[in-house]
């Protein structure tokens, strides 16, 4: 029906997104993590791309010949560069590793499939050879999903051909997509017909439908629209002993719902290759605002107040006094003085609004009352139309802390109201300790930006210098970190997901009978075990 192959360029090899919006530090915030972090410029620049090196492909050349007997010639690729792009994913590890010019992780082949049944084909074929298969969408993960473990060889199955937007259901509102569409591609067919899925996460402009699901991705007008996990109401999946096709009604007792199985489940039990979604008109008005509490606590407090008892805003999110003060909320402004509003102290709330004319002032209006009467300040349009221009900004930040000889890193997690404070501490007091024990003090930031009636997430950012060894510098501040999510009854992952990073902390929180069950799905749908390999699942013990 329509198609985005315009939004299928590559993300930066060595960064995020695209290299043209990449910006250096402003001197005085590269003065500041000197002075205040002892930041120090890092030794050598990254090598260029031409001058990384990947070993030979380990796939014989016969297993080559019968993955282009499934796609086309074209459709599989081993040079470098193709073997390179598709190599992990863009955490800060991953990043530092391919900046290192480490190259051990590269697939040995890229292999792009056109439709379901070529990915159906591939899958088997690769089941019969023991050739493990990583599925690639967008390539955004941050949690280690893109490294396959303890395996000889494996392929990354890009997705990028499947681009399509297959059929709208105006009556319904709902509409099926192809997994490898981009996001904004996606936005910009729907358009065409007058509806949005209203989906906009950090990775927005590069991450895939088929990611967005197989990730329970949450976007930032979360509050408003939903989880995407919330709007998928149809999938199907291909597996090494067939497909999946579910959801034949938007709600149904018949039995578990196995479309809960398929969303998180990271590739791991699946390759997702099509995506039904539930779609809402173009909103006539948007509006968004500031508003200033004296504390997170405070803030808290409100947000709750508001998710609770409403008016929603669609758009909900506040930052703690270090994240308003540095002015992460809006990152062209960093290190500016009251880049965040009128001023710079507590804590910056963002309220955004979406709908008919007559619903946004409504609830506008209402949601105003409730900040106020809970001690919120308002700073009227301007912090809030900030935010949502540069809402996909940070990630390039993130890359221009790297080259300044900066760690910076982001977690999150979610839990119950009454469990957020200690929570916040808990994580808080575990990279502090962690990080500043090792010599690199860190400047840790903190927001809220999604709420529900029971609780809400906790996204942390965290600054500091890199340390000798930085990626194990920062694998143990991570565990601390993970230790105290755990400790304090927060879930290990709100919508980064688990892959492999998190993976034993999953097993924690499900237990070994809910790991067990995990286990035995992924046997019988991939026996032979070629599905992406460690990932999500936790191993048997002993294994």
């Amino acid at each position: 029906m329509g198609r985005g192959g315009a939004e299928t360029r590559d993300m930066l090899w060595s960064g995020w997104g695209d290299p043209a919006k990449a910006a250096p530090l402003p001197e005085g915030t590269a003065g500041l993590l000197r002075d205040l972090l002892g930041v120090r410029p890092a030794a050598a620049a990254p090598p260029a791309l031409r001058e990384l090196k990947v070993a030979d492909p380990r796939l014989p050349g016969a297993d080559l010949t019968a993955l282009a007997a499934i796609v086309g010639d074209g459709n599989v690729r081993a040079d470098a560069e193709a073997r390179i792009r598709h190599t992990r994913g863009k955490s800060t590890p991953d990043l530092l590793r391919i900046r290192a010019g480490e190259t051990s992780a590269a697939p040995d082949a890229v292999v792009l499939p056109g439709s379901h049944d070529e990915v159906l084909a591939v899958l088997r074929e690769c089941a019969a050879r023991r050739i493990a298969v990583v599925p690639f969408g967008g390539g955004t993960s941050v949690v280690g999903g893109l490294a396959p473990q303890g395996v000889d060889a494996f392929i990354a199955v890009d997705l990028r051909r499947m681009d399509r937007l297959v059929e709208i259901d105006e009556v319904s509102r709902t509409a099926v997509l192809q997994p490898g569409l981009r996001a904004p591609a996606a936005e910009a067919l729907l358009a065409e017909r007058g509806f949005t899925l209203g989906h906009f996460p950090q990775s927005f402009e590069w991450a895939t439908i088929g990611g967005f699901a197989a990730a329970r991705s949450s976007g930032q007008a979360s509050a408003g629209y939903g989880r995407f996990d919330d709007m998928v109401v149809g999938l199907t999946v291909a597996t090494p002993e067939g497909a999946l096709d579910l959801g034949r009604a938007p709600k149904s007792a018949a039995g578990p719902d196995l479309r809960q199985l398929v969303l998180g489940s990271e590739g791991a039990l699946g390759v997702i290759t099509s995506v039904t979604v539930r779609i809402r008109p173009v909103p006539q008005a948007r509006e968004y605002e500031g508003w200033r509490f004296a504390s997170f606590d405070a803030g808290a407090a409100a947000l709750r107040g508001l998710a609770q008892d409403g008016p929603l805003p669609t758009v909900l999110r506040l930052s703690d006094e270090t994240e308003t003060m540095v002015g992460l909320a809006d990152p062209s402004a960093i290190g500016a003085t009251g880049g965040s509003g009128s001023s710079s102290a507590g804590c910056l709330a963002v309220a955004g609004f979406e709908g008919t004319e007559a619903d946004v002032a409504a609830r506008r209006a209402g949601a105003a009352r409730v900040l106020r009467d809970a001690g919120g300040e308002p700073l009227g349009a301007g912090p809030g139309e900030k935010w949502e221009h540069g809402r996909f900004n940070a990630p390039y930040l993130r890359d221009s802390l790297l080259d300044a000889g900066a760690f910076a890193e982001t977690l999150e997690t979610a839990a119950f109201w009454s469990d957020v404070p200690k929570l916040y501490e808990a994580v808080r007091a575990a990279l502090i300790g962690t990080l500043s024990g090792a010599g690199t003090p860190p400047l840790i930031m903190c927001h809220i930006s999604h709420v529900y009636p029971s609780g809400a997430s906790l996204y942390f950012t965290v600054v500091s210098a890199q340390g000798k060894e930085p990626v194990e510098h920062w694998a143990r501040a991570k565990r601390a970190a993970n230790d105290a999510i755990a400790d304090a009854g927060g879930t290990i992952s709100h919508h980064h997901g688990v892959g492999t990073d998190h993976r034993d902390w999953y097993a924690r929180e499900i237990g070994p009978l809910g790991a067990a069950v995990l286990r035995a799905v992924k046997e019988r749908v991939d026996p032979a075990g070629v599905l992406n390999p460690g990932v999500l699942v936790p191993p048997a013990p002993g294994a």
